[in-house]
């Protein structure tokens, strides 16, 4: 399943965590390492640059943190992220550069690239989003499924086993969420899509497309 591999979906470039993902060929590989991973590279971030303000949490001197905010690490936030009003992070997290977390958003186990938004209700968990991209108000990832069995990621033709109890959803560089939509467990979307606002979202959706239901995903012209 080449479309959800590492380097079809992410411009490692973009993220203080490019190490995390190297020798791995997927992306959900690296949700369980993320906690140990924070804990290291935080240890080595350059004090003139980052503040360590709590047991595992690392803040830019930059970035913009609303006194409302919620805050748990383990947790890196980089140069000029934003969190916003009331925003939950709950730990294992990292935050991209120039990064919106918003809102009422809670995020949990995740991976935010450079330039992230989640601005407005949204609810992130074990979960990796690539450079720019947006869900939009209210769109969640939903990481367990309701028979609490392993998520396995499907496209149209063979399927991935993935050893997960909890997997969310693995969002391409460029990647825009509309509003309301729910990503259910084991969901992989393809850079540059765009899925339709309340849309609910199940497998693998290719790069450069617009999911408009899960009989209708058109490719980008």
């Amino acid at each position: 399943m080449k479309s959800c591999r590492i380097e079809h979906l992410y411009t490692l470039s973009e993220t203080i965590a490019a190490e995390l993902f190297q020798g791995l060929t997927y992306p959900w590989e690296v949700l369980p390492k993320i906690s140990d991973f924070i804990c290291t590279v935080g240890k080595t971030l350059d004090p003139a640059i980052y503040e360590q303000k709590g047991e595992q949490v690392w803040i830019a001197k930059n970035a913009k943190i609303a006194p409302t905010a919620c805050i748990n690490g383990p947790v890196i936030i980089d140069q000029e992220a934003e969190i916003r009003h009331c925003a939950f992070i709950r730990g294992n997290a990292i935050v991209g550069k120039h990064a919106v977390v918003g809102n009422s958003t809670e995020l949990k186990n995740v991976v935010l690239f450079n330039r992230v938004q989640v601005p407005h209700y949204n609810y992130v968990g074990d979960s990796i989003l690539g450079f720019k991209s947006h869900m939009g108000a209210g769109s969640i990832t939903s990481n367990v499924k309701s028979d609490k069995t392993l998520v396995v990621v499907k496209d149209d033709r063979e399927e991935i086993a993935t050893g997960l109890k909890k997997f969310g959803a693995m969002l391409g560089d460029e990647v825009e969420v509309g509003c309301n939509s729910v990503l259910n467990p084991g969901t992989v979307i393809g850079s540059r899509s765009n899925i339709y606002p309340l849309s609910m979202v199940r497998g693998v959706v290719p790069g450069k497309s617009i999911y408009k239901n899960k009989n209708e995903i058109v490719e980008k012209q």
